[in-house]
């Protein structure tokens, strides 16, 4: 009769790890439940600043995290079905603390996004108010948004500064025309990049009631995409400057970048008014104010009013999923009565039109 094997290395460890757990008490496999919760909580506390406030941490241009936080509204949606999922695990499994930590760093970041959006309001109804001035920004796609379509809104909404990124002259000498035969007159401008983007032109309108404007070639321009400073002849009246910057895209980052610094340097005084598409919202733009400004010497028309987090891009989206990236932004020496974001019509462009009627001060 043979004798028995002895155990094997393997079966000893084993044994061993068995032997052990089972002399764990209740308390100690508590108290190591509760270091793994805490200890996920603090690493997950960078991913809650990184996703719901990234400008704590200096991030709100890093890449990944600049595409992320521009669509707040989806982004909360999708950490708040996250959340769900990693309580359902934690529900489900012994060893519950790390998912219910995860579960915890979610959640709150989805709630805190959702508090950043209802913090910055709604868009404004109804009908616009009377105003010194007002100001429109339609990034018409290339012409996709017909000159007939612009002249009516322009002539809707009573715009005295019309900034039109994507409009080439004769588009707009075409909204001009069509203007006059409505008994309003507009001077035009355009500029383009000198660069492969060449074709992409900003163009702007400015009500003859403002006085004989010019371009500034000193002013330079946005990198990429073109934006051009205009100023009064007589120095009287408020610096216009029709702005497009670059996309946040993986080969375009350091020019979007460059753009909002460019907006920020072009904010210098405070009768500056700038309108166009930034493609960024009020969250890129931390960092770039002087003193207590957004940016430069400006702030963002809708920042508190009811226009806040409407989304402008893209069009044929809800406006409470999009991106606010199209913006008029204004220095101190005037005051905003409203901001309202204009619905998108069949057929035209893929941003809608912001409109902000603006007081002097």
């Amino acid at each position: 009769m043979r004798s028995a094997r002895p155990n094997s290395s393997a079966e000893t460890d084993r044994d061993l790890t068995d032997s052990s757990l089972a002399e764990r008490t209740p308390s100690t496999r508590h108290g190591l439940r509760l270091t793994g919760f805490l200890l996920t909580l603090l690493l997950g506390i960078p991913v809650l600043l990184l996703l719901a406030w990234p400008q704590a941490l200096g991030a709100q241009r890093a890449p990944v995290i600049a595409q992320l936080i521009a669509f707040r509204a989806p982004l909360a949606l999708g950490l708040a079905v996250l959340a769900i999922t990693a309580a359902v695990i934690a529900r489900l499994r012994r060893r519950w603390a790390v998912a219910a930590a995860v579960a915890l760093v979610l959640a709150s970041t989805a709630v805190l996004n959702g508090a950043v959006l209802m913090h910055r309001g709604g868009d404004a109804s109804g009908k616009l108010p009377e105003g010194d001035l007002t100001v429109l920004v339609w990034n018409t796609q290339g012409g996709a948004a017909p000159p007939a379509d612009v002249a009516d809104l322009v002539v809707e909404v009573g715009a005295d500064i019309v900034s039109l990124p994507e409009t080439d002259a004769e588009a707009t000498a075409e909204i001009v025309r069509l203007l006059a035969a409505r008994a309003v007159r507009m001077t035009p401008g355009t500029v383009h990049s000198n660069n492969e983007y060449s074709w992409i032109p900003t163009s702007v309108l400015i009500a003859e009631e403002l006085g004989e404007y010019s371009p500034d070639p000193d002013a330079g321009s946005t990198p990429g995409l073109p934006s051009g400073v205009w100023r009064p002849v007589d120095g009287e009246g408020p610096t216009i400057v029709a702005a497009h910057t670059s996309p946040p895209l993986p080969g375009s980052m350091d020019d979007w970048d460059a753009g909002l610094r460019w907006i920020a340097d072009a904010c210098d005084a405070t009768d500056t008014i700038v309108a166009g598409d930034l493609n960024a919202t009020v969250d890129h733009l931390a960092g770039l104010g002087v003193d207590d400004a957004l940016v430069g010497r400006c702030d963002d028309a809708p920042t508190g009013t009811t226009a806040g987090p409407a989304g402008t891009w893209p069009a044929d989206a809800p406006a409470w999923i999009g991106a606010r990236i199209d913006h008029v932004l204004v220095g101190r020496s005037w005051t905003v009565r409203r901001t309202t974001t204009v619905p998108s019509t069949d057929g035209g462009s893929d941003h809608r039109a912001v409109v902000a009627v603006l007081d002097a001060r």
